[in-house]
């Protein structure tokens, strides 16, 4: 184990001749970099998401709040797949925000080392201030928060709904990588797997749903590296094959598959 900054050991570790793969995590601008950088390694790329959940009216829409309300607040949402984006159906859309504001009021926001504390201080000043401004330019445009959006006396950001978020606005078409939940109404299932997709990520995306058809559906044109039924996005197990599409990565992780990926086949001919 070698220790130190990016600028120093991290450039010796891309640039070392010695150094037959890389496995690097953290945002697309750093990892994309190392791979141009290092176009004769392997390099494994774990990247970020703005995690879309699809709510369907036929779905367990309550379970779906209560889960949302860890998923998508847990670490104070600095998590590659912390549920970003929910999309529910127009018929159940209010009922549903009006569920999910309910059990986000409830979460403790305090000192992380308090056992009763739920949701802590983001990672510096810089980057509450960022996702405090993104949230206002959310509100600026017409969007609603619903709660949250605001600091504590400590200078915590309290979490936050975003209902009526729009696909043009940061909350939405970035990574937040902060305690933020946006709301966004659709129509039809077609329109609200089109909304998940207009994205330049591709980790993990969910739907709820009661109907197998509208499930596969999802399965097969929702364009991430994994998908998950009755689930949210921010779900995942050690020994699955774990990875995005697009800016969110080029590699699989887990045992078995980060075997594959750090293995180069030998073919080997024996001839009498």
């Amino acid at each position: 184990m070698v220790t130190g900054g990016g600028s120093t050991v991290g450039n010796a570790i891309v640039d070392h001749p010695d150094i037959a793969l890389i496995t690097f995590t953290g945002s697309p601008e750093v990892g994309w970099g190392i791979r141009a950088r290092a176009p004769r390694k392997r390099v494994g790329l774990e990247l970020g998401n703005n995690a879309p959940c699809i709510i369907e009216a036929d779905g367990d829409w309550q379970a779906a709040a209560a889960k949302i309300k860890m998923a998508g607040f847990s670490h104070a949402g600095q998590s590659c797949i912390s549920t970003q984006r929910v999309l529910v159906h127009r018929s159940i859309a209010d009922e549903f925000t009006a569920a999910l504001v309910a059990h986000v009021d409830t979460l403790v926001v305090g000192d992380p080392l308090d056992e009763a504390t739920d949701v802590s201080a983001l990672i510096s000043k810089g980057e509450r201030d960022r996702v405090a401004g993104w949230v206002e330019e959310a509100r600026a445009a017409g969007a609603t928060v619903a709660t949250g959006g605001s600091l504590t006396d400590d200078g915590v950001l309290r979490p936050t709904v975003i209902a009526n978020a729009t696909p043009d606005l940061k909350v939405c078409a970035q990574e937040v990588f902060g305690p933020v939940v946006t709301v966004t109404a659709y129509d039809t299932l077609d329109e609200a797997i089109a909304l998940a997709n207009d994205t330049k990520f591709g980790l993990q995306a969910a739907i709820f749903t009661c109907d197998i058809t509208k499930a596969l559906q999802a399965v097969h044109t929702l364009d991430f590296g994994g998908v998950l039924v009755n689930e949210v996005p921010t779900w995942r197990a050690d020994q699955q094959p774990y990875g995005g599409l697009r800016d969110s990565g080029n590699t699989r992780e887990g045992p078995a598959f980060s075997v594959k990926e750090m293995t180069e086949i030998r073919m080997v001919v024996l001839s009498r």
